[in-house]
């Protein structure tokens, strides 16, 4: 730790949701790299502080990083990134490692090796423990190992810490200054605070009709409701990303037969797509999905496409925009989207919740403070994966 505040690097940034997390904690994001046009401009737009390095990250030297954060090896403190996820989503039929982004986590070990991070941080979808039986697992952990890194790697739950959405992710966290390894306590569950809700992240939005565009950024429709809401609003004034996609008739028809928390169950027979018709009533559990107001969101993806899952918006006719799936990951208002709006999807839906960045930043700084004491941990042990040295 240099300067002012503890230092971090984000590989594989996307839009910067992981950054934004140990930003709010205290970190200072001092560089980041991606191979995506608009969400490196979303990043450097988010990140003003930050120096972004755009292009494949096999292009990169490690020593363009220490250059762009004028920091010399071994001086980082920490090491943060996820390595794109596609070749182990459960949502890409053909993933497997056959599949060029399934090696890209080599990249975050060469960078490793050319940093020397104090700390690591890794983050990838939990498919990445099923795909080749779980090699790429034991290949960066026995990488990070190797390179003298105390390393373990735990299934988190967003929703245990403040995001009002179903999503598990895979964390590989270590450090090679011998400190433990602490998780962060989930902060939210039966016995904790209530989970944070649909409405309470959306309920604020200015309503839209099916296919609506109104001019952006536009007023918020109420003042904020819930601390949820005030919190990701902060000085905003206005909403930015909030327009409708325009659902064909038909879908539009499909969707009044849904109540919150129904289905494509709830649609009747000879209005449903005719590759439907011949489904069983237990497949596809979560297309054409209406949200409910009191629950969580499913996982949103890069894709908020109702044939998909549960994107229909609890009240209104039409798809989640990207706003509200923006809100349903814990963005704060101020981050502005760039690019096409399928491409706005992508980012959001790519990127690791900002409470969730949150809260590991804190726990790393919890347990960097107190060395000597050890940290209670209240997550499932049958979802801890550790490697001996």
């Amino acid at each position: 730790m240099i300067g002012q505040g503890p230092t971090a690097i984000d590989l594989f940034c996307g839009a910067g949701g992981l950054s934004e997390g140990f930003r709010q904690a205290g970190f200072r994001i001092l560089a980041g790299s991606e191979v995506d046009p608009a969400a490196a401009e979303t990043f450097k737009a988010s990140h003003s502080g930050a120096k972004l390095l755009p292009g494949p990250i096999e292009d990169i030297p490690a020593d363009d990083f220490l250059e762009a954060a004028r920091l010399g090896k071994g001086e980082l403190y920490c090491l943060i990134g996820g390595p794109p996820c596609q070749a182990f989503s459960v949502y890409n039929h053909q993933r497997g490692l056959h599949d060029r982004r399934s090696s890209l986590f080599y990249e975050y070990l060469r960078m490793v090796d050319g940093l020397r991070p104090e700390w690591v941080v890794l983050e990838n979808v939990t498919g990445i423990t099923s795909v080749g039986r779980g090699q790429a697992v034991r290949q960066i952990l026995s990488g990070l190992a190797t390179r003298g890194y105390q390393v373990e790697a735990r299934i988190l739950r967003a929703e245990e810490y403040g995001v009002p959405q179903e999503r598990r992710r895979i964390f590989f966290l270590g450090n090679r200054i011998g400190l433990p390894i602490s998780w962060p306590l989930p902060s939210h569950g039966p016995t904790l605070q209530p989970f944070v809700t649909v409405w309470d992240a959306i309920g604020d939005l200015p309503p839209l009709k099916n296919g609506e565009h109104p001019r952006c950024p536009l007023p918020y429709a109420r003042p904020p409701a819930t601390s949820y809401q005030a919190m990701l609003r902060g000085e905003c004034t206005e909403v930015r990303n909030h327009t409708a996609p325009r659902l064909a008739p038909i879908n539009v028809q499909r969707m009044k037969h849904i109540p919150q928390g129904g289905s494509w169950r709830n649609i009747p027979f000879d209005l449903l797509p005719a590759g439907m018709k011949r489904a069983r009533r237990c497949d596809h559990t979560k297309r054409y999905g209406r949200l409910r107001k009191t629950g969580l969101s499913s996982t949103i993806l890069t894709k908020c496409d109702v044939h998909w899952g549960a994107f229909i918006h609890p009240e209104q006719d039409r798809a989640l925009t990207v706003r509200e799936a923006a809100r349903l990951q814990s963005f704060p208002d101020r981050f502005a989207f760039a690019g096409p709006r399928t491409e706005q999807y992508i980012q959001v839906g790519n990127a690791v919740p900002p409470l969730l960045g949150r809260s590991l930043a804190e726990a790393i700084l919890t347990v960097s403070s107190t060395p000597e004491s050890t940290h209670p941990n209240l997550l499932n042990q049958t979802e801890v994966l550790v490697l001996a040295n």
